[in-house]
């Protein structure tokens, strides 16, 4: 697996792209999309 099968899928970055689940987005594009698919933040 190359990293350009790891881009994310919103910018294209290919630094820190999460893959679980499917998600393929990297975590600032993560952060911002997150409320929208059902994710909480614990503190």
């Amino acid at each position: 697996m190359s990293k350009d099968d790891r881009r994310c899928r919103r910018c294209g970055s290919t630094e820190a792209v999460i893959r679980r689940y499917g998600l393929y987005i990297c975590r600032r594009c993560f952060r911002e999309v997150a409320p929208k698919l059902g994710f909480k933040k614990y503190m």
